[in-house]
């Protein structure tokens, strides 16, 4: 589904901000019907490998591949589903506006946009809504609706960016046993998260990237045995904190 291979990312110099490299050498792959787990601290890297899936940014060396094919082949958006970590609508109008837009880009029938799109508006507690402006929308009722768009055709792939974000617990809950209940379908999901908690329960798989490297990539299980730690978040703070004494 996707493959890193010794991928480079440098942010040029700004005015705010220096020159720095978001990515030195970083190889991964996701397999059909796997979910990898996507965690680092701030800065690590891990937004800049969805950019780079998303085809928003391009490296700068190595390669990536998405359904063997290169990123830039705009076609293959018709088979991933992107969950950005903060929605972004237009103010005035509504998420059934947005899963017709949607729906119409994916080339779906209209009525199979309009069944699909009330199935998981009710799965996702947002029908009463429906009308509503999205400006009117909390943060999690913005973060339920970015999901459904997401998955209104089906996607393949799917590529979640802090999931959980805005969620209250319930919220949280329940977007956690639908990501379950997609894994279960045999979707290949890439899952960025700064909750080890939901990460060790989703992800058969992890890898740990850290300033722009990888530090672990392998069960979660293998993470803590590696560490002598109970916890994926316990073995996550002793490998980071590790390399920052070394750096130091």
């Amino acid at each position: 589904m996707i493959t890193f291979s010794s991928v480079w990312k440098t942010y040029a110099k700004e005015i705010t901000a220096k020159a720095h490299t978001a990515l030195g050498g970083v190889s991964f792959s996701l397999a059909n019907g796997e979910t990898l787990g996507l965690i680092g601290a701030n800065g690590a890297g891990k937004s800049t490998c969805i950019k780079l899936v998303m085809d928003f940014i391009r490296p700068d060396q190595g390669s990536i591949t998405v359904f063997d094919d290169q990123p830039r082949n705009h076609l293959l958006r018709r088979r991933i589903g992107y969950l950005p970590e903060t929605a972004s609508f237009p103010a005035n109008l509504t998420v059934l506006d947005m899963l017709r837009y949607t729906g119409a880009t994916c080339q779906m029938p209209p009525k199979a946009i309009r069944d699909k799109g009330a199935k998981l508006l009710t799965r996702l507690n947002l029908w009463e809504a429906r009308k509503r402006p999205l400006r009117d929308y909390s943060k999690g009722m913005q973060q339920r609706a970015n999901f459904a768009i997401a998955l209104l055709h089906d996607p393949e792939l799917l590529i979640l960016d802090e999931p959980m974000s805005g969620l209250d617990p319930i919220g949280r809950a329940d977007i956690l046993a639908l990501i379950l209940e997609l894994k279960q379908q045999g979707r290949s999901i890439l899952f960025c998260s700064h909750i080890l908690e939901d990460v060790d329960r989703v992800a058969g798989r992890v890898l740990l990237l850290h300033q722009g490297k990888s530090l672990f990539e392998g069960a979660p299980a293998a993470l803590c045995e590696q560490t002598g730690r109970a916890t994926l978040a316990d073995g996550f703070l002793k490998l980071v904190q590790g390399e920052n004494v070394h750096a130091a």
